[in-house]
C-alpha cells in the first residue's frame, strides 16, 4: 500500500496468520485493525474497501493492520462461519497491541463487519477501543452483534443506499433497536465503486481527522 507496508505471517489459533502492517507517519496514536468480506466469496485483506479503510486509518495516524481470516491466501485452516475468524482477529489484536492500553479502532467490512461487531463485544472490557467503523455491514445474513450503547458514540456505520448484497433495510432493521446511527451514501452499492474517495474521507472525519477533498 505504501513503502511503509510490512508483511507479516503471525500466529493464529488454526495456524498461521498471514497480515499486513501498515504504518503513519510520526508515532502511531493507535492500533487499527480491519477485517474483510466473506471468505468463500473471494474476499481478501486486499479487497479495494479494505484498503481504503487502511489508508484512511493510517492517514488519521492510526498503524493499521490488515489480515486474511483462515483459508484465505497464505493463511491456515479453513472457513468456520465466523466463529474461527473472529478468533483470527482476536489473535491479531493480542499479537499487534499486546498493551491492553493502546487505543485500538475495531473496523471491517460486509462479512468483516459482523466479525468486527463481535470483536468488539469480546474486547470492549479488556481494551480502550478508541472508534468502531462497520462498513456495508452483514445484517440479515449474519447475526451481527449490538454494539453497546457507550460505544455508539465512537461507531460510524456505513451503508450504501443501493446495496444490492445487504438492502439498507436490514442494517436499519439492525440498528433501529439500537438507536444506532446510520450513515447512508446516496446511491452507493455494496463496494462502493466510484465512491471510495467519499467513503475514505467519511472515515477521517469519524477519526477527527479534516477530510482530504482532493482525494
Amino acid at each position: 500500500m505504501n513503502q511503509a507496508t510490512q508483511r507479516l505471517s503471525i500466529n493464529g489459533p488454526a495456524g498461521q496468520i498471514e497480515a499486513l502492517r501498515d504504518l503513519p507517519e510520526g508515532a502511531p496514536r493507535g492500533l487499527a485493525i480491519i477485517a474483510h468480506p466473506h471468505p468463500l466469496y473471494a474476499g481478501t485483506m486486499d479487497n479495494k474497501v479494505v484498503q481504503t479503510l487502511a489508508r484512511a486509518c493510517v492517514a488519521a495516524g492510526f498503524e493499521a493492520w490488515r489480515f486474511n481470516f483462515r483459508g484465505v491466501g497464505n493463511s491456515a485452516g479453513s472457513y468456520d462461519e465466523g466463529r474461527g475468524e473472529l478468533a483470527d482477529m482476536l489473535a491479531v489484536a493480542a499479537h499487534a497491541a499486546p498493551n491492553p492500553s493502546t487505543p485500538v479502532v475495531i473496523a471491517g467490512f460486509s462479512f468483516g463487519a459482523f466479525v468486527a461487531s463481535h470483536a468488539v463485544a469480546a474486547l470492549q472490557t479488556q481494551r480502550d477501543i478508541a472508534s468502531i467503523v462497520l462498513v456495508g455491514a452483514a445484517t440479515g445474513r449474519f447475526s451481527v452483534a449490538p454494539i453497546p450503547p457507550e460505544l455508539h458514540a465512537k461507531t460510524l456505520a456505513i451503508h450504501g443506499e443501493s446495496d444490492d448484497t445487504v438492502p439498507l433495510a436490514s442494517v436499519l432493521n439492525w440498528a433501529r433497536p439500537q438507536s444506532l446511527p446510520i450513515t447512508v451514501v446516496p446511491g452507493g452499492g455494496h463496494f462502493f465503486h466510484g465512491q471510495l474517495p467519499l467513503l475514505k474521507n467519511l472515515v477521517l472525519r469519524h477519526l477527527g481527522v479534516a477530510p482530504n477533498l482532493s482525494t
